[in-house]
């Protein structure tokens, strides 16, 4: 199997929550496996932004209308499989992640897990987005779960809860 090259560039523009040691690198694996998930073939590159929930509402309403603090928001470059390159590297560039880190902690603590965990959820989830993967309809929303669901196993950072009803 060839090794495919893939660039994560991560920046935090944001102050108002401490980025724990080790949370880039989760990031990294995070996207490493929703690629590899996907098999997605080829160098990619892939931008995380961390912010803060008042920059996070400015670009959900200019971007969806929707004038809100949001967990996370995803900007594709591709369409249908076809993607910008990046002329310096050859890499795919597959588009931008936005993290809103005070919603990050919001909602670890109101699902009871770690940041860590919630973080790497979002960034599989918006990962999914750029990859062209949607949830307007019920079973989009189901198989993307399970796609995400999969990769938070591979990582070590199973549900503590699971929608799934064990027998």
């Amino acid at each position: 199997m060839t090794e495919n090259k893939i660039r994560v560039i991560i920046t935090n523009n944001q102050k108002a929550v401490k980025i724990p040691t080790g949370l880039r690198m989760l990031i990294r694996r995070c996207c490493h496996a929703v690629l590899e998930l996907e098999k997605f073939e080829g160098p990619a590159e892939i931008s995380v932004r961390f912010t803060d929930n008042e920059e996070i509402r400015t670009l959900n309403a200019q971007y969806r209308n929707i004038d809100a603090a949001t967990d996370v928001l995803s900007f594709p470059m591709g369409e249908n499989g076809q993607y910008d390159i990046n002329l310096e590297t050859g890499a795919k560039i597959l588009g931008d992640v936005v993290i809103s880190m005070e919603k990050a902690v919001e909602q670890a603590k109101a699902y009871d897990h770690s940041l860590q965990r919630e973080v790497a959820y979002l960034t599989a989830h918006s990962v999914l987005h750029l990859l062209g993967y949607d949830h307007t309809e019920k079973m989009e929303k189901v198989r993307m779960r399970e796609k995400e669901e999969l990769v938070m196993n591979q990582l070590g950072l199973p549900a503590s809860s699971s929608y799934i009803v064990e027998s």
